[in-house]
């Protein structure tokens, strides 16, 4: 009998630590949420390529500081990858707070979070993982959700940006895909997200150049501070999510963007989506998470 009870605690206790590494990626989808509002709240002072800019330096300032404290090298073999990750990513962001600078808050990241079901097709189809019926199940569901989620809920003039924030999640699904590959040769997760936000601050600041510049001001600035710091810290909470925690449980809680995206919405700009927009919303994120459980090997960024 106390050995029944011992193997109960043991497991149960196990189970709870494995929970709590998860839960990490409770704190990022907490984090980006804020990120998103704070992007929103921004897209009135200045452009969505400034504010893609500002996010990049200030994460690469913020990741150069880390690197330099901790003595980590940078050196790398694998240029290649780090650039299409570099590239993808930057065009997924790029798109992404255009998105939230034109839909409501829940709906632009919706539509980035469609990413978990191009990602399955791409490691199913590039990668030869195997094929899951679920995969095909998964699709049909996300696709059916983006649809509902879509029409009810934008005007005409919306549908350019609800396109973007499709075609957002398509590049993040790029992006995801080259952070696996650079997992697999053996790249540390840091050092992905270093080259990243290198490569995203070079682009970003060529652009500027022919871009034109808004006036920063004191209360501005803190927008810009908050957008910065909050996309890193969340990045670095979705790096330690996957890293320790359970690969669905991950998967699962990183749909909670979604929720505090709603929560933002609601709260701030008095956003509130349709039964049918919500229906399409729980549509996209059952997709993802079926389509999350084809996954053989966690995505880290």
């Amino acid at each position: 009998m106390l050995f029944y009870i011992c193997f109960f605690l043991h497991t149960f206790l196990h189970t709870l630590e494995l929970l709590m590494r998860s839960l990490w990626m409770l704190v990022s989808g907490f984090l980006f949420s804020c990120m998103g509002a704070l992007v929103k709240l921004g897209s009135a002072y200045f452009s969505s390529t400034e504010l893609v800019f500002y996010r990049s330096i200030i994460g690469f300032l913020i990741i150069y500081a880390i690197v330099s404290i901790q003595h980590l090298p940078l050196s790398t073999l694998y240029w290649k990858n780090h650039c299409w990750r570099g590239l993808s990513g930057l065009g997924a962001l790029l798109m992404f707070f255009y998105c939230i600078t034109k839909l409501p808050l829940a709906t632009a990241v919706t539509l980035s979070y469609t990413s978990p079901l191009f990602l399955t097709l791409f490691t199913t189809i590039m990668l030869k993982e195997s094929f899951h019926r679920l995969l095909a199940v998964a699709v049909v569901i996300g696709f059916a959700g983006v649809v509902l989620l879509l029409a009810p809920s934008l005007q005409e003039d919306q549908w350019r940006g609800g396109l973007i924030g499709l075609a957002s999640g398509f590049f993040a699904a790029i992006a995801y895909l080259n952070i696996k590959l650079l997992g697999d040769l053996g790249e540390p997760d840091w050092k992905v997200v270093f080259y990243f936000t290198l490569i995203s601050t070079i682009i970003t600041s060529i652009w500027m150049v022919f871009d034109t510049f808004h006036p920063v001001t004191p209360f501005n600035l803190l927008l810009l501070m908050g957008i910065g710091i909050t996309a890193t810290l969340a990045q670095l909470a979705l790096t330690r999510a996957y890293r320790t925690g359970k690969v669905l449980v991950v998967g699962a809680l990183a749909y909670s963007t979604v929720v505090f995206a709603c929560f933002w919405g609601i709260l701030i700009w008095g956003e509130i989506l349709s039964l049918s927009s919500l229906f399409g919303i729980g549509l996209i994120v059952a997709g993802g998470l079926l389509s999350l459980r084809t996954s053989i090997k966690p995505v880290r960024g």
